[in-house]
């Protein structure tokens, strides 16, 4: 048995579900402590946490819901979403110290994460570019739009796609993947800024306002 080793963590807590929008009073940031060491054999893994993403679905975790695809946050908990790790201890055969993974982590400087089906990791091979994009494009939103797009979508060349939600972070990349592919492009945004941005960046061929 190895020393044990206990550190800091910093944690963003929610402190109740939240009804209307969320204000910085639903949350606390938390200092505590936690143990580097895990069972070997394990589906245990500790993170050290490098990048966080803040992505629209974690609205609808903070509020009391039942039947959903994804549970409700736990008041008193750390908030958890998708991340960028390196692992810094393992007891899953799959990982090792060292690795970098993406997938469900918390808001702390630290995780710890059972890999089971509901809380996945995937181990990044691909290290020659930013590891952020595995936040975006490489991750949970670009796999999104990949797979709406080409697999359940599948257009042709020529023919009209609609983009709602067109300068979020999916309805930017099928913008994209439909002008790469040939299609005329129409989008909505919910407001004008937004929708300026997806007619000036993103070059879709049209956009409207939804809502202000």
């Amino acid at each position: 048995m190895g020393e044990e080793v206990i550190i800091s963590n910093k944690q963003v807590i929610l402190k109740h579900y939240v009804s209307g929008y969320p204000k910085e009073s639903d949350m606390e940031l938390k200092n505590s402590t936690m143990k580097l060491n895990v069972p070997e054999g394990s589906n245990v893994v500790i993170l050290k946490n490098l990048y966080l993403s803040c992505d629209p679905y974690m609205r609808g975790r903070m509020k009391k819901q039942e039947g959903s695809y994804i549970d409700s946050f736990t008041p008193g908990s750390p908030i958890t979403g998708f991340g960028v790790a390196k692992v810094l201890e393992s007891g899953d055969s799959n990982f090792k110290k060292g690795d970098l993974v993406w997938g469900m982590t918390g808001r702390e400087e630290y995780s710890i994460v059972t890999t089971t089906h509901q809380n996945y990791l995937f181990k990044i091979n691909d290290k020659d570019v930013p590891l952020s994009y595995y936040t975006g494009i490489l991750g949970m939103p670009g796999m999104t739009a990949y797979v709406g797009f080409y697999e359940i979508c599948s257009p042709k060349k020529g023919e009209t796609v609609f983009v709602s939600a067109a300068s979020g972070a999916v309805g930017q990349l099928v913008g994209q993947f439909a002008k790469m592919l040939g299609c005329y492009v129409v989008g909505s945004a919910g407001s004008k800024e937004k929708n300026d941005t997806t007619t000036t960046k993103i070059r879709i061929s049209g956009s409207s306002i939804h809502q202000d």
